[in-house]
């Protein structure tokens, strides 16, 4: 079988067409580089692709991306290069079994199998939709493949497609003309979970939706109390997890910080009152460092984080099955959890170094190290799972607070006439 392959610097999913055609030379360089380009296999008498390779080793990826002659995507397969150059990781894969030609593209009813695959040999082979999952089992050269050099890659689905002999590559044609603007919806590398604008939810006024009520609105921060970090490292962890450590740690300069609240009002129908009720609820928890604005917002990371396998969306953070979370003086941290757990858990009466805060929205409870002056605060989440640490920092790069989304990162709606001049 002839296959030609052909070169660009984008390709675009919902049409199926590469964007701005690449000599091989063209694209050797941006390789070399560094830079974002494709590779398109194709077949004569078939209007989809065989595969699309898409490479950035800037972001440490190659994808793969297989369809069927529905044009179909079958097969998903994510590559990182990491420390050895010479060889690239599965760190993850999706194929789909579509039941017929008649199956959408995608369709969440379809069966599809999921590897989640890391490093250090961890790993879950997932059945959705079936919800099922297993360890995935697979062997160091199942994880693993040799980097091929440039323009010696083999035909990675041929399997797929039944073929049993060696394809003869062949260079497709390049067109002329710079393919005008980019589709917007062109592939990119994954990227991790990013923040939004999270400085707009402790500025009053602004508009914002949590996709369930339909409009809400931004009310100053409500300040909960200071917070001393006398060991200059902030700790942010669930407060259950004392014999761990915390999740992330935070260096800031020694010293009291405010820490207050971002909130939003609304109202809504109560049905079990058959009124309209005004209420309001908490969005996030911050310690603030400085009055400086933050110009911009970073994910904050565990020591075990490596943004290199980070696949799209993926956040890292703290880990609750508690509906809880904290700030505290990592210096003290054990002390202080221990502390949160006798006047909490145990509730030892006049417990010295532990305090109940229930005078606003959030839960709220705070202890405190006589030794070392450190201090905890926790506050409450709105359920389990993980949630992620923003740093925002300030146009020169200073650390100005630490956030946490009590809810995930509402819409922001547009602003109406006036409504700058008034915050």
């Amino acid at each position: 079988m002839v296959v030609e392959v052909g070169y660009a610097q984008a390709w675009d999913p919902e049409s199926r067409t590469a964007w701005r055609p690449l000599s091989a030379g063209e694209a050797r360089e941006r390789d070399a580089a560094g830079l974002p380009y494709v590779v398109v296999y194709r077949t004569a008498g078939r209007e989809a692709p065989l595969e699309v390779r898409l490479v950035s080793w800037r972001d440490h990826h190659v994808g793969l991306w297989v369809y069927d002659d529905q044009g179909r995507r079958t097969n998903d397969l994510d590559m990182r290069l990491l420390d050895d150059p010479a060889r690239l990781f599965h760190r993850y894969a999706v194929a789909w079994r579509y039941p017929g030609p008649e199956t959408a593209e995608f369709d969440p009813k379809c069966p599809r199998i999921i590897l989640d695959l890391f490093p250090d040999g961890r790993g879950l082979r997932k059945e959705e939709p079936r919800g099922y999952s297993t360890v995935a089992g697979l062997t160091d050269e199942q994880r693993w493949m040799d980097r091929p050099a440039f323009g010696e890659w083999p035909l990675l689905s041929a399997q797929v497609h039944g073929l049993t002999e060696p394809p003869v590559f062949e260079a497709a044609e390049v067109s002329e003309g710079d393919g005008g603007e980019a589709p917007a919806g062109c592939w990119r590398a994954p990227r991790p979970a990013q923040p939004g604008r999270i400085g707009e939810l402790f500025r009053p006024g602004v508009r914002v939706t949590d996709g369930y009520h339909p409009e809400q609105t931004v009310l100053a921060p409500r300040r909960v109390g200071t917070l001393r970090v006398p060991s200059g490292l902030l700790a942010v962890a669930c407060p259950d997890s004392a014999d761990d450590g915390p999740a992330i740690t935070v260096p800031v300069p020694p010293g009291e910080y405010v820490l207050d609240e971002a909130r939003v009002e609304y109202g809504y129908h109560c049905e079990w009152r058959n009124a309209h009720v005004e209420t309001t609820a908490p969005t996030a928890v911050r310690v603030l460092l400085s009055e400086t604005p933050a110009a911009s917002w970073e994910m904050a990371l565990g020591p075990d984080d490596d943004l290199r396998i980070f696949i799209e969306n993926q956040i890292a953070g703290f880990t609750t099955d508690g509906a809880a979370g904290c700030f505290a003086d990592a210096g003290s941290f054990r002390s202080l959890l221990s502390l949160f757990e006798r006047g909490l858990i145990h509730g030892e009466p006049d417990l010295d170094g532990y305090e109940d805060l229930d005078d606003g929205s959030m839960f709220m409870h705070r202890t405190w190290d006589t030794a070392t002056g450190g201090e905890l605060m926790v506050f409450a989440t709105t359920g389990d799972g993980t949630y992620p640490v923003w740093l925002g920092r300030s146009a020169a790069g200073e650390l100005v607070s630490v956030v946490v989304l009590v809810e995930g990162m509402p819409e922001i709606l547009p602003e109406r006439d006036g409504d700058r001049a008034g915050a």
